[in-house]
């Protein structure tokens, strides 16, 4: 998703006050560095830096899509090493081990009807929220 550009309500409000005060003297002065030249300069230098962020914004989303590709295909070529070790040596072998992957002869294996917690453990909050609401199960975050 593209970055959102930055529009500057400052800047619009900027542009028609200086066409506003334009019609009553092109070159107006009112001392103490308000005239109209300088207010016209600094909406010129602040137009140049909003485009100056949009146009970086832009090629950052670029260089942001680019590397994701990038990172598809690294993650891609990754696993594919894995398996043409696996398929020179064989996944039960140290080289496929030593490559990042999990020898075949390693690997745990869950008996059937096995969880990873027995449900008939419960942790201590849970029981005792349990036993309080008349065993209504409720999460505590």
């Amino acid at each position: 998703m593209a970055r959102k550009k930055r529009s500057s309500k400052v800047l619009e409000n900027s542009v028609r006050r200086a066409a506003s005060l334009n019609s009553i003297d092109p070159y107006l002065d009112l001392g103490n560095g308000l005239s109209l030249p300088a207010f016209s300069i600094l909406i010129e230098k602040m137009r140049t830096r909003e485009n100056l962020y949009n146009t970086a914004l832009s090629n950052l989303d670029k260089v942001y899509r680019e590397m994701l590709e990038t990172e598809g295909e690294l993650g891609d070529m990754a696993e594919h090493m894995l398996l043409g070790v696996a398929t020179k040596y064989g996944k039960s072998s140290v080289e496929y081990g030593m490559a990042g992957g999990v020898p075949k002869n390693q690997r745990y294996k869950k008996r059937r009807g096995e969880s990873s917690t027995s449900s008939s453990e419960q942790p201590s909050f849970v029981a005792s929220v349990n036993s309080q609401n008349g065993n209504k199960a409720t999460v505590i975050s």
